[in-house]
């Protein structure tokens, strides 16, 4: 079951980043990729979701392995959506392809690598079972809350300034909500990492 989770954080991960490469670079292929691959993400989350129903019906695992199947079942979840929005992303990739470009936005593309790492930091953390690495994980979302606000507020100056910038800018302003709800779903991983090693409960709380 670990292993499986894995594979979805890994297809996840690489969804994302190809979503962001789509957008920077204009690349509608891999925008297209992105879309196309979405399908193997819904089989695994359904495959993780029969392992997870099979091992509490047959096994019933009590305890710090219940923890574990439900911390599973729960992540497999948040990572499909993580996944959903990397498509969101790059079906905007799309739509932003047909029109000219805006100027270029240097904290976009660093807002979603900062994002990802943290994404990749999380499932690792889940992997070694570290409640302190999660922590530190959820500590970083406060970067992403700060560069979303600045990338909100610049995007609407644009609109205000030039009308003609409208419609791409606020394509571009769901993309950065896409990746903000991103690096929330990380920080629901890494609570659900902490509840899963140490038996607490973290939500709502930091």
């Amino acid at each position: 079951m670990r292993d499986r989770l894995l594979l979805l954080g890994g297809e996840t991960e690489t969804a994302l980043q190809r979503s962001i490469y789509a957008l920077v670079e204009r690349d509608s292929e891999t925008a297209k990729t992105v879309l196309k691959d979405d399908d193997e993400i819904d089989r695994l989350e359904v495959e993780i979701d029969r392992l997870c129903v099979d091992i509490i019906a047959l096994r019933q695992p009590a305890a710090r392995d219940l923890r574990f199947v439900i911390s599973v079942a729960k992540i497999t979840t948040i990572l499909e959506r993580i996944a959903d929005h990397a498509c969101n992303i790059a079906r905007a990739v799309l739509d932003l392809n047909d029109e000219p470009q805006l100027n270029a936005y240097v904290e976009m593309p660093r807002m979603a690598e900062h994002a990802s790492l943290m994404l990749h930091a999380a499932l690792d953390a889940f992997t070694s079972n570290d409640a302190t690495a999660a922590r530190e994980v959820i500590s970083r979302d406060d970067v992403i809350d700060e560069t979303y606000n600045r990338i909100f507020n610049n995007l609407i100056d644009m609109m205000v300034d030039d009308s003609t910038t409208t419609r791409r800018a606020a394509r571009l302003l769901f993309v950065a909500k896409h990746i903000e709800r991103i690096a929330d779903y990380v920080t629901d991983i890494c609570e659900l990492t902490v509840y899963m090693a140490q038996a607490e409960f973290i939500k709502h709380s930091n």
